[in-house]
């Protein structure tokens, strides 16, 4: 997709390699000094926390912007967010803020940057403010009904449906509050690192050494895919084989644990891998 979008403006899109740590392999964007911009996932594709602050400081010593884009925001209940780690944009999906998965959808986007590019983001931004009476208040700002001025050149579009997700999520967040965000996110953590060591313990490794959260990568002695069909077969939906898309990680599982996993569902996994 981003190629997609790309390839008409001339620009370039340089794939990154990974490390054996997990991280993104961040050495050939230091010798890139024509590099605009660099994106990266952290909590990557394998679950594991990106060094931003080096990319940051590596994009802005070359004049270019970090973008930041994550698919599970409870981690930054745990992790610094990324803007504090020095992320120009940050973008990503909320899905896991009280939307239900519905067989992959509806979703709710998440995009945000720093003051100075405000006027070129897509979408509406919602301000804060007070109405004739003092009381605290929200309305659409630097709005200009863009869609019925410049028609096919307008940035922004929002529809009923984001609406209501994004209604969805603030509840999910305000019942929640600042501490229950945390507790939820070191619940996710603790209960990670619970099946990653179990799992170490009969018989199975953890390749990555980065800090994780959510997914994680276990390799297996065997096939990935035959352990995936055999244990399917038992009711047991272990993750997803990594081969297809990494061949050198065709002995590889992506697992992913949060707080809808039971104990009894974890300890049920460890005890066919044992047998």
């Amino acid at each position: 997709m981003v190629r997609t979008y790309v390839e008409p403006t001339g620009c370039s899109v340089l794939e990154l390699p990974v490390l054996e740590s997990g991280r993104t392999d961040l050495s050939t964007l230091a010798s890139s000094a024509d590099s605009a911009v660099a994106a990266l996932q952290s909590p990557n594709f394998f679950g594991c926390v990106e060094d931003l602050p080096t990319a940051a400081r590596i994009m802005h010593d070359q004049g270019g912007l970090l973008a930041a884009s994550f698919t599970e925001p409870l981690a930054f209940g745990l992790y610094r967010p990324p803007g504090v780690d020095g992320a120009d944009i940050a973008c990503g999906e909320g899905q896991s803020l009280g939307i239900p998965r519905s067989f992959g959808g509806p979703g709710v986007g998440i995009f945000c940057t720093r003051s100075r590019y405000v006027r070129s983001m897509p979408g509406r931004l919602v301000g804060k403010t007070r109405d004739q009476s003092g009381k605290r208040g929200f309305v659409l700002t630097l709005a200009t009904r863009e869609q019925h001025i410049r028609r096919e050149r307008a940035t922004s579009n929002i529809c009923t449906n984001s609406s209501l997700c994004a209604l969805s999520s603030a509840v999910y967040l305000a019942s929640l509050g600042g501490s229950g965000l945390r507790r939820l996110a070191r619940l996710n953590y603790d209960k990670t690192e619970y099946l990653k060591r179990n799992l170490s313990e009969a018989g199975w490794t953890v390749p990555f050494t980065s800090p994780t959260f959510n997914e994680f990568v276990a390799r297996i002695p065997g096939d990935a895919e035959e352990a995936h069909r055999g244990l399917r077969e038992k009711g047991i939906l272990a993750g997803v084989p990594l081969g297809r898309w990494y061949p050198d990680l065709r002995d590889c599982l992506l697992l992913c644990v949060t707080e809808t996993a039971t104990r009894e569902d974890m300890d049920r996994l460890v005890s066919e891998v044992r047998s």
